[in-house]
């Protein structure tokens, strides 16, 4: 079976505020709705987790029954961990206490706060972790990536042909992902960055999918201003 995962405990510091990013309203519905929309429409998700902090859960859950209220039932909304990859571990608890994980479940986890995922990339995700266990969406760097280890002179300037940007979805064999979690020391846990990492960290392969650049990230007032432009473009069209 294939789940997808929105990973929605991001508490929008960034942002200014006091509601996380993910739940602001850009045209009329907070951007977490439109991140679980585009999930919906895949047909071999068996079911959306999305999972938020322990006081957002009612709140994402009504949202849902406002905005979506046909495909509810398609949805989950559960608590997430204190860490992006203890979230991650929240989902998969969920589907083994369903009795669905085994050897071939799939999970495509994916930032509630990229909204302008496109169905190619899911469907790509979803392809490439069946194939080589676990994937990442990326675009090539544009920009010269400068490395500096001491945060203050450069040390490296790597080749920009072979730099790459991560985004969201990342997409694994789900019991492959957990079993891998679990035999990590503490060490290794604490210079995670995402689940992607974990299989790095194991010798595994990650496949690349290809991204697009518009796949954004909705991190800073401005790029709020961006997704609204890119929302009205699609309402135009």
């Amino acid at each position: 079976m294939t789940y997808g995962v929105i990973l929605a405990g991001g508490i929008g510091s960034r942002m200014g505020g006091d509601k996380p990013k993910q739940y602001l309203t850009v045209k009329g519905k907070p951007i977490i709705i439109y991140t679980i929309e585009k999930f919906l429409v895949v047909p071999e998700f068996e079911k959306v987790i999305v999972l938020c902090p322990k006081q957002w859960v009612e709140h994402t859950k009504n949202l849902i029954e406002k905005h979506i209220a046909p495909a509810k039932d398609r949805v989950a909304v559960i608590e997430g961990g204190s860490t992006r990859n203890e979230t991650i571990m929240n989902a998969i608890k969920l589907i083994e206490s369903e009795g669905n994980l085994n050897d071939d479940t799939i999970i495509v986890t994916h930032d509630s706060v990229r909204p302008f995922v496109t169905h190619r990339i899911i469907e790509e995700n979803i392809k490439a972790a069946k194939e080589f266990g676990a994937c990442d969406t990326v675009v090539p760097a544009t920009d010269t990536i400068v490395e500096a280890m001491d945060n203050a002179t450069i040390s490296n300037i790597p080749d920009r042909s072979k730099m790459y940007q991560g985004q969201t979805p990342q997409s694994f064999k789900a019991l492959k992902l957990k079993n891998m979690y679990e035999s990590l020391s503490d060490e290794e846990k604490d210079i995670l960055t995402d689940a992607a990492k974990i299989f790095v960290i194991k010798g595994e392969k990650v496949a690349l999918v290809q991204g697009e650049t518009f796949n954004m990230k909705i991190t800073y007032p401005y790029d709020l201003r961006v997704a609204k432009s890119l929302l009205e473009d699609e309402t135009d069209d």
